[in-house]
């Protein structure tokens, strides 16, 4: 009797055993290389959205319209349903303004739904943010 003949069925069993640990890599890739991607394309949005819309505010518009320009902006390129953006103004001296943006990541499966957890493994809500700084009274300038 050869070997293969003895362990007829070792291969479904092990299958069985290690596929919830396969599902649950495969899962973390897909969410953190979704997440890295999302980042960089939020940074770039993020700080195209400030640089256009928070220096040199039109006539009769203050810091408040720039933000919601700025939000809107960035709802408009992340309008899938397990991402949340949001921005925020805080004001400094001389004119400056810092704005920040915070990108609000529900682990997803596969894009199809909201995850919150996997054969007992959770998957966390991760939030990345961005800030810059402006000069309202001087378009141009960056810190």
């Amino acid at each position: 009797m050869s070997f293969f003949a003895q362990h007829k069925g070792q291969m479904t069993v092990e299958f069985v055993a290690l596929f919830p640990a396969m599902l649950v890599i495969a899962l973390l890739a897909t969410n953190a290389l979704l997440f890295l991607s999302e980042c960089a394309s939020f940074d770039r949005v993020f700080r195209n959205a400030v640089c256009t819309y928070a220096p040199s505010p039109g006539y009769q518009k203050g810091t408040d319209q720039s933000v919601a320009s700025v939000q809107a902006a960035l709802d408009a390129s992340f309008d899938q349903e397990y991402f949340d953006c949001s921005v925020t103004a805080s004001g400094q001296s001389d004119g400056l303004y810092t704005f920040e943006g915070v990108l609000t990541f529900h682990p997803t499966l596969f894009g199809s739904g909201s995850l919150g957890s996997v054969f007992g493994v959770s998957f966390p809500v991760i939030t990345h943010s961005n800030t810059l700084s402006v000069d309202v009274y001087k378009p141009g300038v960056f810190f």
